[in-house]
């Protein structure tokens, strides 16, 4: 029988995993906290400039330890406590505001990033480093250019989070199991995303073959054009009820991270840098993308009707305009 510790993989380096998380605010703390109860890491670190709130969250989630397969969780305003990181995953950045658009936050929070990146990569040079920050795809492309480091280390948490806000819906609408439902969202973490419905399956039958839903819709264009919309808007909903949206995106932070740590090599929609995909280039967007180890692998051709490819090519030429205005 492994021992607590060796139940809990081990990274790359064969000692521990450690996971790292860059802000305290709601979404750094949903992202822990998931972390903390499935275990992904051995350590769990939290690191935000406001010592009391950053301290108080890990201890709180420290004191209920025991009954998580995690090891320990701590907080700090010192950097030094990322040291080592295995993974780093930022959550810090501006926070979006009732009826904003992500893209809308790109000025504050690649500034944010300028400054915070330098540190992070002094302590965590070998990490590999996921950003949960809007504008997610524009904050990566910025971050790989500031930090200067490879593909595949650094990526974003991209339409990890839309695509299962899109398994939902259709799960809702045919009352299977979102386990059983393959259907992606790729493009802009944003308003310009595309649902790739043409490549959409439940089990093995192409979503245009099912039949019936539960209401006795047919997946028409009319209901396809009804989910994709209820996806981008689900965001500002929850927004304007709570303020923040924090527990699903913590999910899936915690569902990257694993893949991350453990070398799953699962298929998952993050934003990575992409270079000639379906004729796109020098932009980080988000792509079925094998994620392992090493971080973001090969991206995968799912197939496509011509509307999605053109669809992918606006979202992509709309945030690569952002990133030039940046300066990027």
């Amino acid at each position: 029988m492994p021992t607590h510790s060796q139940s809990l993989y081990p990274s790359s380096s064969g000692r521990p995993s450690k996971i790292a998380i860059i802000g305290a605010g709601a979404v750094g703390t949903a992202v822990a906290y998931a972390c903390l109860m499935r275990g992904d890491a051995r350590d769990i670190v939290l690191h935000d400039i406001n010592k009391p709130k950053v301290e108080a969250e890990a201890l709180d989630m420290a004191h209920g330890i025991q009954f998580t397969p995690s090891g320990s969780i701590e907080g700090s305003d010192d950097v030094e406590i990322v040291r080592g990181a295995d993974l780093v995953i930022v959550t810090a950045g501006a926070k979006q505001k009732p009826g904003q658009s992500r893209l809308e936050l790109a000025g504050s929070t690649v500034d944010l990033m300028r400054k915070i990146l330098p540190n992070l990569l002094n302590v965590a040079p070998e990490a590999r480093f996921m950003f949960i920050t809007n504008p997610v795809d524009v904050v990566t492309y910025a971050a790989l250019k500031i930090t200067g480091l490879p593909r595949n280390q650094v990526f974003g948490s991209g339409t990890v989070l839309d695509t299962s806000r899109l398994r939902y819906l259709v799960s809702r609408e045919t009352g299977v199991a979102t386990q059983n439902i393959h259907a992606y969202v790729a493009g802009e973490h944003g308003d310009s995303e595309v649902a790739l419905w043409s490549s959409s399956e439940i089990g093995n039958v192409p979503l245009r073959h099912w039949g019936p839903t539960l209401s006795g819709r047919l997946f028409d264009a009319e209901l396809r054009e009804q989910i994709a919309k209820d996806v981008v808007d689900s965001a500002y909903k929850i927004i304007e009820g709570k303020g923040a949206t924090n527990y699903a995106i913590g999910l899936a932070g915690a569902n990257i991270a694993r893949a991350v740590l453990r070398d799953e090599q699962r298929v998952l929609t993050i934003s990575t840098l992409l270079e000639d995909w379906e004729g796109i280039s020098d932009v980080c967007m988000a792509a079925p993308t094998l994620v392992g180890r090493d971080g973001a692998g090969r991206v995968l051709n799912p197939p496509l009707t011509l509307a999605e490819r053109d669809g992918l090519t606006e979202s992509a030429t709309r945030l690569r305009q952002v990133a030039r205005d940046l300066g990027f």
